[in-house]
């Protein structure tokens, strides 16, 4: 029989299915990047605020493309329009596609009532790399921060994310926390739609 068992033949890149495929990375590959990516913007800058800024700025980039892509594949081109439902898309959907599995934790602040927090234990971008003294509290999370950003922008909720680590007792390495300071447009909305 002809044809049986054929791949189809694809002649442009735009023709291919949006299939899942598969979504690995290898791990040394990735930490080689991001290596490369930290050292390259150490070179470009003059102190660390500035560092975590232009990390910030490239994750950005990254959370709107995965935004784009992931309403398409898993939504069926929908997007969240409340704000939970936006915070659990993030911990859980985005979280799980970028570093194969779900966010430890998702906390809403208690001091400030527009503010959330994601934790987690031993955040990827921050496995690989080891920060020189002279660098105090550099923290590549700010990366991963960036892509949040992007994510909620990207949605319709803007925030001011950041990056921060936190000390956990009895642990070396302290825990990282992504915290989200939602702007006042987006808790006006939320409390509009009841």
């Amino acid at each position: 029989m002809i044809g049986v068992g054929k791949m189809k033949q694809y002649t442009n890149v735009l023709d291919k299915p949006l299939s899942r495929g598969r979504q690995e990375v290898s791990l040394s590959a990735f930490a080689f990047l991001f290596s490369e990516l930290v050292q390259y913007n150490q070179t470009q800058v003059d102190n660390i605020a500035e560092l975590e800024r232009r990390l910030e700025d490239a994750g950005y980039a990254v959370g709107a493309r995965v935004l784009e892509l992931l309403c398409h594949r898993e939504k069926g081109n929908r997007r969240e329009t409340r704000l939970l439902g936006i915070l659990s898309f993030v911990h859980s959907t985005v979280w799980k596609v970028l570093f194969g599995k779900v966010a430890d934790s998702l906390e809403k602040g208690t001091e400030h009532e527009d503010e959330y927090m994601i934790s987690e234990k031993e955040l990827l971008v921050n496995r690989f790399i080891s920060v020189p003294k002279d660098m105090g509290a550099f923290n590549c999370g700010a990366f991963v921060a960036g892509i949040v950003k992007g994510v909620l922008d990207g949605a319709g909720f803007p925030a001011v994310v950041t990056a921060h680590f936190v000390p956990v007792d009895g642990q070396q390495r302290p825990r990282t926390t992504i915290l989200i300071k939602f702007a006042e447009e987006v808790l006006r909305r939320e409390s509009r739609l009841g």
